[in-house]
């Protein structure tokens, strides 16, 4: 692998831990968990398509981009539950542009 590709990857892993604080910030705290799975989903998908295509090879291969919009998806959740969730990041995101008062704990 070369040194761009490397990036890329990295890049697109880093944007994947982000995505669920991205979607707080855009959701309100009523916004149905079903919308913001799909969602985050949504973006995971662009994630993985654009990580893809910042590939300098010469072909794009969507196989490796529908996995890395899979692999992007499963992170953000898994950074949802495990990181952001636990730690308050969540709820203080919701609330930041207008969706409400963060939960006391």
């Amino acid at each position: 692998m070369n040194a761009d590709l490397d990036k890329a990857y990295w890049l697109g892993l880093l944007i994947s831990v982000v995505l669920p604080v991205l979607v707080g910030l855009v959701t309100k705290r009523v916004t149905h968990a079903g919308v913001k799975a799909v969602l985050l989903l949504a973006l995971s998908t662009l994630n993985g398509f654009l990580v893809e295509l910042a590939n300098p090879g010469p072909d794009y291969d969507l196989g490796t981009a529908v996995i890395l919009s899979l692999v992007a998806f499963g992170i953000g959740v898994l950074s949802h539950f495990g990181l952001w969730k636990p730690v308050g990041v969540s709820d203080k995101a919701q609330a930041a542009l207008g969706g409400g008062a963060p939960r006391s704990v």
